[in-house]
């Protein structure tokens, strides 16, 4: 019986989904949306289309988890061109001088919910570094139905005074704090690297 048992058990782990513990993020499906308050009439919203970054995630122990992030800032997307231009400009991003913000973990912590975790690390903007806290949600990790291969997918949220990253143009009028929402479906790194690959000739 006991062997029987210790049979089973070594099936079961065997047979159970193991999922890789380096992704990449999918710049396809990661959103990095950010808002302000204008002037008390409206809160406006935009986006950075060009996000990469690459996570090392290990489902049964989180908080050894640790993630990379770079974002061209010159990717900004209000759906206003004139506005983007503005933020590009010295004032603002100044994206000539500082093409790119980044973001890499230091701490990992679990949340109030198993779902949960709080992501501690370093926001370099504008030329500053300055430590920030991520809200994150697991929202599923297990095979991607079309990649067919690991992925894991997560939101996270923050809110940082842009005053402190030297981008205090019109403070108060203009909101200092700036609310930050992320979404990204990461994928198994080296499936990710196969699928980026050009299909063979012949």
């Amino acid at each position: 019986m006991i062997r029987r048992l210790a049979l089973s058990a070594a099936l079961a782990l065997v047979t159970a989904p193991v999922f890789a513990a380096s992704y990449t993020l999918d710049p396809g499906h990661t959103q990095v949306v950010f808002s302000w308050n204008h002037f008390g009439y409206s809160n406006p919203v935009a986006q950075f289309g060009n996000v990469e970054g690459t996570l090392e995630f290990d489902q049964a122990q989180p908080t050894k988890s640790n993630v990379s992030v770079k974002i061209a800032m010159a990717s900004v997307n209000s759906n206003v061109p004139k506005l983007d231009e503005h933020l590009q400009k010295d004032e603002y991003f100044d994206v000539a001088k500082f093409p790119d913000a980044t973001f890499k973990s230091t701490k990992v912590e679990k949340g109030a919910a198993a779902d949960k975790l709080k992501v501690t690390g370093d926001l370099t903007l504008h030329g500053v570094t300055k430590p920030v806290v991520l809200d994150v949600t697991i929202n599923k990790v297990g095979e991607h139905p079309m990649r067919k291969a690991p992925s894991a997918g997560f939101d996270a949220s923050t809110t940082i005074k842009r005053s402190d990253f030297g981008i205090g143009k019109y403070v108060p009028m203009i909101s200092d704090d700036i609310k930050i929402h992320i979404t990204s479906e990461a994928i198994d790194s080296k499936a990710y690297a196969e699928g980026m690959k050009p299909p063979s000739k012949g």
